[in-house]
């Protein structure tokens, strides 16, 4: 990809420039526990974003997208904002950086790159956001801290591409650490690395190529069954509770009978998988992979049953990674569609995949994608 894209900036822009990177991501457990004051689990991968890029003596920016064959030129004023939504990401972070620094940018060329498989769930848009605010901090040497650098990302995707979505995709992207999973409180936005070298297995995604069509209209409606639940419970004597994070087992089944049954599993779900979380922590602490697998299941037997956001797809996968005796298997990220992570031992895994793609195509008339993946570094300049 290196080689590819000095070509491209030979091409468009002549001569060469510096090289950035920054990567995807998978989250290892914890979904729809970030907006309740809960913790996510997520590691940066060996898949992501690559830009070369040069300042250019000038107030314009110009990119060239290798991947859409397509290029975008803008200035540093909202009246400049590109039209197509790729350039979009570029031009909110130039602009988020303005806000936070003042107008302290200068214009640049770039081309980038990526092999983060779009619509994966693996936060695509989060590896270019912070592959641009990476480098545009080191190179002009704004001595932005690396939490301001992804909630940059994050107010990008707020303010320019219409999404809201909540920091975890941003934080592993920059603060990924080879070898280690990252658990994050999104309540205090306090973290800790955890080891993760699970030797004799592998981490592989199988991507169901189902698109995510309801998921918009059915996330706000689950987070409203949370902040319902959560209304109710501090009604019922425990006004100090903020989410479902503060929110115990015996809690909730005080108000069984004060919210709808839909309601009552959507917390449920979240409660029990905010504990999960840290139970996977601990079962790392002690290279208790077979421990990490079970409350995957658990999490995926949640997300499908409770807070009904699998598909028959994902569950296809799934049930067919048990029978198969894989470690661990779930639906990650929002649901609706989209990849389940496996937990694979070495030993299973050739076997594994080959009867997935087989069976699955049978089933559903297309092969899921396979995607490999080891925990690895965040953003960073490659030398």
């Amino acid at each position: 990809m290196k080689d590819r894209i000095h070509k491209l900036f030979q091409e468009h822009f002549g001569g060469t420039g510096t090289i950035y990177t920054s990567a995807g991501r998978i989250n290892l457990i914890g979904e729809h526990t970030d907006y309740n004051g809960g913790f996510v689990f997520p590691g940066a991968i060996d898949k992501g974003m690559m830009a070369m890029i040069r300042l250019n003596g000038t107030d314009r920016v110009r990119v060239w997208a290798a991947d859409m064959n397509d290029g975008a030129e803008f200035g540093f004023d909202e009246s400049d904002a590109p039209a197509a939504q790729w350039a979009r990401y570029v031009f909110g972070v130039c602009m988020e950086i303005i806000r936070s620094r003042g107008p302290l940018l200068r214009g640049f060329d770039a081309v980038f790159a990526g092999d983060v498989p779009l619509g994966a769930g693996m936060s695509s848009s989060a590896a270019l956001e912070s592959t641009f605010a990476y480098a545009l901090n080191d190179m002009l040497g704004l001595g932005i801290e690396s939490m301001e650098l992804a909630r940059i990302g994050q107010r990008t995707e707020h303010n320019y591409c219409g999404v809201k979505c909540g920091i975890m995709d941003q934080f592993a992207s920059i603060f990924g650490r080879s070898g280690s999973l990252i658990r994050l409180d999104c309540r205090s936005m306090e973290f800790r690395y955890y080891p993760f070298h699970p030797e004799g297995y592998r981490l592989v995604l199988l991507d169901s190529a189902v698109k995510h069509e309801l998921a918009s209209s059915a996330y706000n409606r689950r987070r409203q069954s949370c902040e319902n639940v959560v209304a109710a419970v501090k009604a019922a004597g425990h006004p100090w509770v903020e989410f479902l994070r503060d929110v115990r087992p015996q809690m909730l089944e005080e108000v069984r009978d004060k919210v709808s049954a839909e309601d009552f599993m959507r917390a449920e779900y979240v409660i029990d998988e905010i504990q999960r979380v840290l139970d996977v922590c601990d079962a790392l602490e002690k290279d208790d992979y077979e421990t990490v697998g079970e409350k995957m299941y658990a999490t995926h037997e949640g997300m499908s049953r409770l807070y009904e956001v699998s598909c028959p797809e994902l569950d296809f996968l799934n049930s067919l990674a048990r029978e198969c005796g894989v470690t661990g298997s779930r639906v990650m990220g929002g649901g609706f569609g989209g990849c389940t992570i496996n937990l694979v031992k070495d030993g299973l895994y050739d076997e594994f995949i080959a009867k997935a793609v087989r069976e699955y195509a049978a089933r559903f008339g297309h092969e899921p994608k396979v995607y490999p993946v080891v925990i690895s570094d965040g953003a960073r300049k490659l030398e």
